[in-house]
């Protein structure tokens, strides 16, 4: 016969069987993140590959960083201009050959450059690669991690696109997690701190693991295309905008201050003339909603197109400096998608402030009519709010029910609302103020 004792011993052994069986079905804690203390806002600024490729010099260093100084850019906050591949001196196996700037592309060295930029308000960026070769074959970075850093720091560059696509394309994640942690630790012994881009197309599951890393910004997805909606993927590889945009869709709580999730370089302005890219251009009001997007999401804004050469209309969207502050907000919050109706999406995300931005999202091909309620999209209890149209630089008023706007075909309508206190005879605060002015 079993007593007390045995049932109630036997009772614990079974909780501790079924602790052990929870324990093993429930999702493994992701590593906390690991903070250089850099990249508190998303990198914005240049990068050259998708207009120059390899074929980049000195001398476009140089008219890049005073065009975006003379146009306006830097004053928007685009700070970052990034040499992409091709800066290197040698083709081949770095087993054969040191990491060296090519002297004829750069006569002065990048140190330089890195001046030119420091001395201007800007920053400098470079590129290497985990393997003995990076993806247009120039030597890379694999056993010279620690010497390769310091060599950066010492040039005084601030962002590095650590770029393993040809070397590491099908590696297990427990050797991509190796080789950008080794580089991570080579950069943050460094006194000169440098931004960690870890550039794998979002294979291996790399926003799960890459923050606690001490990596900046990571690629969610493969390389975008320059397509706004293409159908399918160009080559069976490329996405489109609204592909990396869905790709996203999930991946918010990776994100915040110092660790983003990054949707790949801004293909505004390169109309499908890109010598590097694939697609044939998006329209005026495609490359706009792009730009909105990837404000929203927080992804980090790097410019492909040759900004010395950009029409006024795309240089009015860079320069919006109101979608600018969006993504540059200090909260650092990631737009989750809050409804979809079909081709009609509602975006929103809480700034630093307590406002929100709203973008509604027309996926469609006809003008439609959408509606955005903030206590329905964002649960919160505003019966009265202001809203202001970011695009068009125009508050639109203060409004008790919801809001409604019709929106063009892949168009996106960004708004800025603020909820308003009331006063005690039902009035906003706002209104009242305003009419004892008047008096």
């Amino acid at each position: 016969m079993v007593n007390k004792k045995q049932k109630f011993a036997g009772l614990i052994w079974m909780f501790a069987l079924l602790s052990v069986a929870f324990a093993s079905a429930a999702p493994a804690a992701q590593p906390a993140p690991r903070s250089n203390g850099l990249a508190q806002t998303p990198p914005v600024g240049w990068s050259s590959w998708n207009n120059f490729g390899d074929d980049i010099n000195e001398q476009i260093v140089i008219e890049t960083i005073d065009a975006m100084i003379a146009n306006g850019m830097r004053d928007a906050g685009y700070v970052f201009v990034n040499l992409d591949d091709g800066w290197q001196r040698y083709k081949g196996a770095r087993r054969d050959h040191p990491l060296e700037f090519d002297p004829k592309k750069f006569p002065r060295g990048i140190s330089y450059l890195a001046d030119y930029a420091h001395q201007r308000g800007m920053k400098l960026g470079i590129y290497s690669g985990p393997g003995q070769t990076t993806c247009a074959g120039y030597t890379g970075s694999e056993g010279h991690e620690a010497e390769d850093a310091r060599m950066f720091a010492n040039w005084g560059v601030d962002h590095l696109k650590y770029d393993s696509c040809c070397s590491h394309r099908e590696a297990p994640k427990e050797e991509l997690q190796k080789i950008f942690r080794t580089m991570s630790n080579a950069l943050m012994t460094q006194k000169h701190g440098i931004v960690l881009h870890a550039c794998h197309c979002g294979w291996g599951d790399i926003w799960e693991w890459a923050a606690g890393l001490g990596v900046n910004h990571w690629r969610i997805g493969q390389d975008i295309s320059d397509d706004f909606n293409y159908p399918g993927n160009r080559e069976q590889y490329y996405f489109d905008v609204l592909d990396q945009l869905d790709r996203g869709v999930g991946l918010e709580k990776y994100a915040g201050p110092g660790h983003w999730n990054d949707y790949d370089m801004l293909i505004v302005g390169l109309d499908g003339q890109s010598k590097q890219l694939v697609g044939t251009g998006a329209s005026n009001i495609e490359y706009r909603t792009h730009f909105s997007l990837w404000a929203m999401v927080s992804s980090p804004m790097l410019v492909g197109a040759d900004v010395r050469k950009l029409d006024q209309y795309s240089l009015e969207t860079l320069t919006n400096k109101e979608i600018v502050a969006l993504n540059q907000d200090p909260a650092g919050n990631i737009a989750h998608k809050v409804r979809d109706d079909g081709d009609l999406e509602v975006f929103a995300r809480e700034l630093a402030d307590g406002s929100h931005a709203v973008l509604l999202l027309n996926r469609g091909a006809a003008t439609a009519t959408m509606t955005f309620s903030p206590r329905a999209d964002l649960q919160a209890p505003m019966d009265r709010y202001s809203i202001r149209d970011l695009w068009k630089h125009r508050d639109l008023g203060t409004y008790d029910i919801p809001f409604t706007t019709e929106v063009q075909s892949h168009e996106a309508r960004v708004f800025r609302i603020r909820q308003l206190a009331t006063s005690a005879n039902g009035r906003s605060v706002s209104d009242a103020a305003e009419q004892e002015l008047a008096r």
